[in-house]
């Protein structure tokens, strides 16, 4: 029998003799817990009142994350107590303070509600690359959150009285970044000559070749064929006619000025370390590169090369104020390179030819051959050469001046 209860005997005459013995079951007159006043209520109908106040005085958890606060509070969040043995011992005109210690039966699900908010996958970088050149978009950081940790935290907050927790967030960064892309895509040639924009024709064929060129990626061992970009040198495929060189003539020629083009990424393409695979000479000296460092192109002759690197490369081309240039770009390899010229003999020129005509003028120049050849050096990140390869060997015929005079 419980000692703290009120018991009482009754005794019963009905034919029988019966002896009734039990407990009050009600509080002690004017206890108060948790500032309820619950004497002489039921036990039942006290540990309800004094719960209620419990719950409603219960202190929140708040989880502060970059996404917010998170609150978790009664009812989500519940609690033990010792309000029934409190109740039975109480005395008379007591007040007094039950001892509560929160729970939370679903922390795993508020947790999970937490990250799920705050974690998100980042978004990795990505580069555009056109005629007009590179475009970067900038990556953006991931969120991991450390659920673990959270219910941890959870736990020790309940226990220790506790009520603000700051969520456990770190970046998470992507796998690809601007700076890898930029890294990536260097510049790691450039090469450019002169032309004479006044010449209208020859000056669209140049920018129409370049135009199509440029913008173009080769991938590792992926090679690239100056005729299969450019296309055939026709009115049909949009060229003019211009002067060309013809069996050792300067002539008109639909296409005029596209073997500068092919000429200036040449020589980017061996700056670049570009493996060539065919050029060849013009029959005459060109003014706008070294000897032995032009490239011809025509319907029997082309202009390629392969992309050596285990990494793709980034031809962009321009044509504008009297410049062709070409740059190439890619992931930086260590190696830088150079081009040499060396002349070996002079051809002088058959002699002047004169014409009668109704003035005196220079009808075509005259300028002597040679025979050449082109090499390649390359350098080590610290300016030691490493090899001296030679490109070609040529031969430029000499070409006769013709001087028109007046007769005698």
């Amino acid at each position: 029998m419980n000692k703290t209860a009120k018991c009482f005997c009754t005794l019963l005459l009905s034919g029988s003799l019966f002896l009734l013995c039990g407990c009050a079951r009600t509080v002690a007159e004017g206890v108060s817990v948790n500032g309820v006043e619950v004497g002489g209520m039921s036990f039942a109908a006290a540990e309800a009142a004094v719960r209620r106040k419990i719950g409603e005085t219960l202190p929140p958890l708040i989880v502060h994350s970059p996404a917010g606060d998170f609150i978790a509070e009664y009812p989500e969040l519940s609690f033990t107590d010792d309000v029934p043995s409190l109740l039975r011992r109480a005395k008379k005109g007591q007040s007094l303070t039950a001892q509560a210690e929160r729970t939370f039966a679903d922390a795993e699900e508020f947790a999970g509600r937490v990250c799920s908010a705050n974690a998100k996958e980042g978004t990795d970088a990505q580069m555009h690359f056109s005629a007009d050149g590179f475009e970067y978009i900038p990556e953006t950081d991931g969120i991991s959150c450390d659920y673990h940790k959270l219910l941890r935290d959870i736990t020790s907050a309940l226990g220790n009285g506790e009520t603000e927790i700051e969520l456990s967030c770190t970046p998470r960064p992507p796998a690809v970044t601007e700076q890898t892309l930029r890294a990536q895509t260097e510049k790691i040639a450039r090469f450019s000559t002169r032309f004479d924009e006044s010449n209208a024709p020859r000056t669209h064929n140049i920018c129409l070749a370049v135009t199509r060129i440029s913008g173009t990626v080769l991938h590792p061992g992926e090679s690239f064929s100056f005729n299969e970009t450019v296309g055939k040198r026709t009115e049909m495929n949009g060229f003019l006619e211009a002067v060309v060189i013809q069996d050792g003539q300067f002539v008109e020629g639909v296409g005029g000025g596209v073997c500068q083009v092919s000429t200036t990424l040449f020589n980017a393409a061996l700056l670049s370390g570009m493996k060539i695979r065919e050029s060849r000479a013009h029959s005459l000296r060109i003014s706008y590169v070294a000897p032995s460092l032009d490239a011809m192109v025509s319907e029997e002759s082309d202009l390629k090369f392969v992309n050596p690197y285990p990494f793709p490369v980034y031809l962009l081309g321009e044509a504008e104020g009297g410049e062709v240039r070409f740059e190439i770009f890619g992931t930086d390899s260590g190696t830088s390179f150079a081009t040499e010229s060396k002349t070996l003999l002079k051809i002088p020129p058959p002699p002047v030819k004169y014409v009668e005509g109704t003035e005196e003028k220079v009808i075509r120049a005259e300028q002597e051959g040679l025979v050449s050849e082109s090499y390649l050096l390359s350098y080590d990140k610290e300016g030691n050469l490493l090899s001296r390869e030679r490109i070609r060997r040529d031969s430029y015929a000499a070409i006769q001046g013709i001087i028109q005079i007046l007769p005698e």
